[in-house]
């Protein structure tokens, strides 16, 4: 397809060449001439549609590598959190266990610091959560974005779909006048 792309630029080109040599020369143009102007501004437009559409191409995959590096790092994140509240989960069972041996003595202190100690488990947890919540929210948005510019690009590759076709009617129109005005002498 690339090579019948390329043969189509390159004798557009060429029509468009020989059209401006008319001009230069101050022919008068028929409208064969002009539809090949005109011809020649749309493959210019479609090539720089396609330039635009690679350059898209890239950038949704390095804003897809940013999302997979913010989600690794996110996870690993997550990851020590979830080793931290362990960690502070095993450190606190073992204080309670200890206070609770020691509970006869210390009765009125150990109470105080066992909701002291509850009373920060409920903060860790809320903090944890609600850094939980807005990662969520961030990852739900970046898919909407991502869902968004996907949605583009089908609409833009539709768009292209249907330039296309219309360069090949007019193409099909093109070579049937040009037959037309040979075979009439």
């Amino acid at each position: 397809m690339a090579d019948a792309s390329s043969i189509a630029y390159d004798a557009v080109k060429m029509a468009v060449e020989h059209v401006l040599s008319k001009i230069r020369e101050g022919k008068k143009l028929s409208t064969e001439d002009i539809l090949i102007l005109y011809l020649g501004t749309i493959v210019s437009d479609l090539k720089e549609i396609r330039t635009d559409i690679a350059r898209l191409d890239h950038r949704i995959d390095e804003t897809n590598k940013r999302i997979d590096e913010i989600v690794k790092t996110l996870s690993a994140r997550i990851d020590q959190t979830n080793q931290r509240i362990d960690d502070i989960a095993n450190t606190l069972s073992a204080r309670i266990d200890e206070t609770n041996r020691r509970l006869d003595e210390i009765n009125r202190s150990l109470s105080a610091r066992i909701d002291e100690t509850n009373k920060r488990i409920d903060d860790l947890a809320r903090s944890l959560s609600a850094r939980i919540d807005e990662t969520n929210k961030r990852i739900d948005e970046t898919n909407k974005r991502i869902d968004d510019l996907a949605k583009r690009m089908d609409d833009l590759a539709k768009r292209i779909d249907a330039l296309q076709t219309t360069l090949l009617e007019i193409q099909k129109l093109l070579l049937e006048l040009v037959k037309t005005r040979q075979s009439t002498p």
